[in-house]
């Protein structure tokens, strides 16, 4: 059952490429996905070299000790659609967006911690998946952010030339 979950999960994410990779955002889109990879790799790491969360069914499993699906694959296609819902929203919109993504990965990643052999909790609660999901998101929408900034005086510097 855990590996067609698993292959479930990696088509589900192929086959949304492309619709979310495409239009004039493209290049943000793409910073997104592949920063939030390189994120959610690193903070894993950390997490399964600790012992906080195990993953006994995982693909590739003599090379990676974490689960590189939902790594870099799943974690940045969430991202990037949550980039996409809250691309011009203040402050307070982009914390209630927050919750849109949080709250579900939390219940869910405990009901398959409960009912799968996904992964297993060590040290883990759904506390700490709500953490770590909204640090990491707010992380990825500093950085767009500070893109859309740069893109901003690179256009005025442009026009003044």
């Amino acid at each position: 059952m855990e590996k067609r979950l698993l292959n479930l999960l990696t088509a589900l994410c192929i086959a949304s490429f492309p619709f979310l990779f495409k239009g004039t955002k493209m290049r943000e889109n793409l910073v997104v996905f592949f920063s939030k990879g390189v994120i959610a790799t690193l903070i894993d790491a950390y997490v399964v070299g600790t012992k906080k969360i195990e993953y006994p069914v995982r693909p590739f499993p003599k090379i990676f000790k974490t689960n590189i699906i939902y790594d870099m694959l799943f974690f940045p296609i969430l991202s990037v659609i949550w980039v996409k819902l809250s691309y011009n929203d203040n402050l307070s919109k982009i914390l209630l967006k927050s919750l849109i993504f949080s709250v579900p990965m939390s219940i869910g990643q405990w009901y398959f911690e409960k009912n799968s052999g996904l992964f297993k909790w060590k040290k883990w609660t759904p506390f700490h998946t709500f953490g770590c999901v909204n640090f990491t998101l707010f992380i990825i929408r500093g950085l767009v952010g500070l893109l859309k900034k740069l893109d901003k005086i690179k256009g005025n510097q442009h026009i003044t030339n």
